[in-house]
């Protein structure tokens, strides 16, 4: 009977202290990727807790985990250009929190997800609309790579006030209003149509040098000839070339040339 009555009392005794420790569990384990921020009574301390198995007083002590894994953040942002175009753009952010400060952005900002709502969507959206309002239309979509690299510089600064890293940013699509979109259509048609324009009227001014030219080497050509063709060669060539036969008679019965010259 005794023994069973101490049987009783072990198991009890063993339930009870399992109990206590499921409700005062004096360990956190923190994951990897992630870091404890230690509270003491609410109070956050600076020791921050790392990856593993930690002990904590319990009811004193608390832990918030904070991830501090790389993480995206897509956003869509509208702006005005220099010379007052519409412009969305879509950016694409890889961040995360400062392992070594995890505590202090926890302290100011609160969980990750507090962070993106409080800073970094907010802090996208005013660069992106300081930057864009510095340049032309025409320049946003020829200059793309300074934009990033100022995009990247600003808010690397602006973000790094809050412990929050920028692991990569990029510029997913940059597009204007659809009545951008035909004024840039217009004015390429437009261009084409006057280089069209100037490439046929340099054919014209072409062709037209050519044929003067040609007319000059015509002019030349018969200048020359006048002044080489003296009678004697003449007289010559026609002796050379006649095949004998008299010229033909003209209706008024005189001949056409003397030819009597040539009959001696």
């Amino acid at each position: 009977m005794n023994n069973i009555k101490s049987r009783n009392f072990f198991i009890k005794s063993t339930l009870s202290l399992l109990l206590i420790i499921i409700i005062f569990w004096p360990f956190v384990i923190i994951n990897p990727g992630e870091r404890g921020v230690l509270m003491k009574f609410g109070e956050v301390q600076q020791v921050i807790l790392g990856e593993g198995l930690h002990i904590i007083i319990p009811i004193m002590n608390t832990v918030e985990k904070i991830s501090v894994r790389v993480q995206k953040q897509e956003i869509s942002a509208e702006a005005l250009s220099k010379d007052l175009q519409d412009v969305f753009t879509d950016v694409a952010l890889n961040w995360h929190i400062i392992p070594e400060a995890a505590n202090a952005t926890f302290q100011q900002l609160g969980t990750a997800q507090q962070v993106i709502d409080k800073v970094i969507n907010p802090a996208i959206e005013e660069v992106i609309k300081a930057i864009i309002a510095k340049y032309t239309a025409e320049e946003i979509i020829t200059k793309r790579g300074v934009l990033k690299a100022e995009l990247d510089n600003l808010l690397t600064i602006r973000l790094g006030n809050y412990h929050v890293a920028i692991d990569d940013i990029s510029l997913v699509h940059i597009h204007f209003s659809e009545r951008f979109g035909e004024a840039v259509e217009a004015k390429q048609i437009a261009e084409q149509e006057a280089k069209k324009a100037e490439f046929i009227a340099l054919k014209a001014m072409k062709e037209a040098e050519a044929k003067i030219n040609l007319a000059r080497g015509e002019t030349e050509a018969q200048r020359l000839i006048r002044e080489t063709l003296t009678p004697d060669i003449l007289q010559k060539q026609f002796i050379e070339k006649w095949d004998g036969k008299l010229p033909k008679i003209m209706p008024n019965d005189s001949l056409k040339f003397d030819v009597s010259q040539f009959l001696n």
